[in-house]
């Protein structure tokens, strides 16, 4: 039956109920079920008379309000939780559950710490789940939600009606308490929260007026349900029905109202003592893998034993890792990087390890624009008719040629070209001040700036000799040039790996913008160890900055180099434009709340790598 009309404490007097009228139409007489002392019209009336109005200082009802108000002012809006996808824009509200199992000697380790603090069990559950949700990286300031049965006289232990309400409770984990002293503000927080629990949740909402948002549940994003052995058989109990026999069928979850929904119930052995909680995780789908929902759980109940077992632990020193995570953190993840792997050939050069790749996978995807997609045949040839032509207008070794292109094929053909041709490239962005622009120029000395219609107007008068890439004239030039690729005897004078591959410019906050030389060895050398650490850069890598920011090297060239296929968009690109989930993304710390909210898209399916903003 739904919320709307009866809660789980109804089913007791509810199935009662129904099995003393079955038996009474069985025996062939009408139903003589004793009247109830009071109605749930009664309770309304009662509740209403005893908490008066909120708009009266003096009334009940007006300082549960002010409790509240007070309890949670400041609370945060959204916990981080350690969830395996973005939270969507509007939830599918999908679930699945998992089982979730606390041995009986855990479980009376936590009713005689409960009596050892004059706390409950509940308390002694919350406080842990709290603390694993701190560890786990949701901050020190937990809300939870839990639910409470509303039953506050005896005279409504026998009435079917609603009688849950909902409360909020926010936990303090800072200092880095002990499991004990965790407990005592439990305690208090939730001894509180009882003595305040009749303000309606909705008009909790109403008054702590959280920002609003399909995409996630107001004030908690995490619930905690604890039924004692009472409560439990009260809500499993079937009926006894004369002739008949009558059994529960669990239904399976497939809904989730939160992020998560811990659901704990205790149970008892013959002589009373403890007999373990038994329960399940219920967890979104749009945010968990049932995996990770699992080791939740094991994580959980690793917790909570270590907690209970010694309470004046402080919550840093409570191991949390699973059995076998930590030889891999001590062991594999702990192995230091390797160092800059060796050229192919000594002596080789960017070019060189693209030409191979060109060689193995001619055919593939090398360069993906919206519509528009190079292989690496065709991205290849263009390079190559291009770095004849640098030549040709005396690009070569140590000299570097300026690049103002906008993000795209005809960028990247670009920045492959000035290598073959020899020489460093100088990138830049129609973004940049053009004082910043001018600097650069005149601190590069390029032989050459490369440019096209749109960006060829933000360059300052006497940039030196342009080449405008869709000039009529330029185009008529590559077509009439040899697509093979470049040797020595194509360029000004012989190529080497300590030549200059690229020169890119400080952002001038300490002061004028300096320009940063790296050469073509340690180049591949960072190329060819990214291709070995990073296995996304042979699928989709994003490449969503400005190449005159170092940031771009990684998903400009690796893919290059693997097999990969660069994907040019914007991560603030609408997710109905965007393009599909990319394998490899590197951003700095500052882009990171973009893939929580707009970019959502852009979540890497392999590697997220994040470099430092200055």
């Amino acid at each position: 039956m739904h919320h709307i009309a009866t809660d789980a404490w109804s089913q007791r007097p509810l199935t009662a109920d129904l099995a003393a009228a079955y038996a009474a139409r069985h025996a062939g007489r009408a139903p003589a079920l004793p009247p109830l002392p009071v109605a749930y019209t009664d309770y309304a009336l009662w509740q209403q008379a005893r908490l008066g109005d909120e708009r009266e200082d003096d009334s009940e009802l007006s300082a549960q309000l002010a409790y509240w108000q007070s309890a949670l002012a400041g609370s945060p809006e959204e916990l981080a939780l350690p969830a395996d996808r973005p939270r969507p824009a509007v939830p599918s509200h999908r679930g699945d559950s998992v089982p979730l199992s606390i041995p009986p000697w855990v479980h009376g380790r936590v009713v005689e710490l409960a009596r050892e603090f004059r706390a409950t069990p509940f308390m002694v559950v919350h406080a842990a789940l709290a603390a694993l949700l701190t560890r786990l990286g949701a901050g020190t300031d937990v809300p939870i939600g839990s639910p409470v049965a509303g039953r506050v006289d005896d005279a409504l232990e026998d009435l079917v009606g609603f009688f849950v309400n909902t409360l909020v409770l926010r936990t303090d984990t800072s200092g880095d308490p002990s499991f004990g002293e965790l407990l005592e503000r439990v305690r208090a927080t939730d001894l509180a929260a009882y003595a305040h629990q009749d303000l309606p949740f909705e008009r909790l909402v109403e008054i702590r007026d959280p920002e609003r948002s399909l995409a996630r549940h107001p004030l908690f994003q995490v619930s905690l349900n604890y039924d004692t052995a009472e409560t439990a058989r009260a809500r499993e109990a079937a009926p006894e029905l004369d002739g008949l026999t009558v059994g529960g069928q669990r239904l399976g979850v497939t809904t989730a109202k939160f992020d998560l929904t811990f659901a704990l119930t205790e149970t008892r052995a013959h002589d009373g003592g403890p007999a373990g909680l038994r329960g399940v995780l219920e967890y979104s789908t749009d945010l968990f893998d049932r995996g990770t929902a699992e080791r939740l759980v094991e994580r959980f109940g690793r917790f909570l034993e270590a907690a209970v077992a010694a309470p004046g632990a402080a919550l840093d020193e409570i191991d949390i890792l699973l059995p076998g995570e930590r030889s891999l953190l001590e062991g594999a993840w702990s192995e230091p990087d390797p160092g800059p792997v060796a050229a192919p050939v000594d002596g080789a050069r960017f070019p060189d390890l693209f030409e191979a790749q060109v060689a193995r996978t001619p055919d593939t995807p090398a360069v993906r624009d919206g519509g528009r997609e190079v292989s690496y045949a065709d991205l290849n040839d263009r390079a190559n008719r291009l770095a004849r032509l640098l030549a040709a207008r005396g690009a070569g070794p140590e000299d570097t040629v300026a690049v103002l292109l906008p993000r795209g094929p005809e960028l990247i053909t670009a920045l492959v070209a000035v290598q073959k041709a020899g020489a460093a490239y100088v990138p830049l962005d129609t973004e940049l001040p053009a004082e910043r622009i001018a600097h650069m120029l005149d601190d590069a000395r390029p032989v050459l700036v490369l440019t096209v219609t749109g960006t060829q107007d933000v360059l300052p008068a006497g940039a030196g000799p342009v080449v405008r890439l869709d000039a009529p004239a330029t185009e008529a030039a590559l077509a009439g040039l040899d697509g093979g690729d470049c040797t020595d005897a194509d360029r000004r004078a012989p190529a080497a790996s300590h030549d200059p591959a690229y020169v890119v410019y400080t952002s001038g906050s300490t002061g004028r913008p300096k320009g940063v030389v790296v050469e073509q060895r340690s180049l591949i050398a960072f190329l060819v160890r990214s291709a070995a650490r990073y296995r996304g850069a042979a699928g989709t890598a994003l490449l969503h900055g400005s190449p005159a920011f170092d940031l771009t090297v990684t998903t400009l060239f690796t893919p290059l180099i693997a097999g990969g296929c660069i994907v040019v968009a914007d991560l603030d690109t609408p997710e109905q434009d965007a393009p599909a989930r990319p394998d490899l993304l590197k951003v700095t710390p500052s882009h990171l709340a973009f893939l929580d909210t707009i970019a959502s898209w852009a979540v890497p399916a392999a590697d997220l790598v994040v470099g430092a903003n200055n």
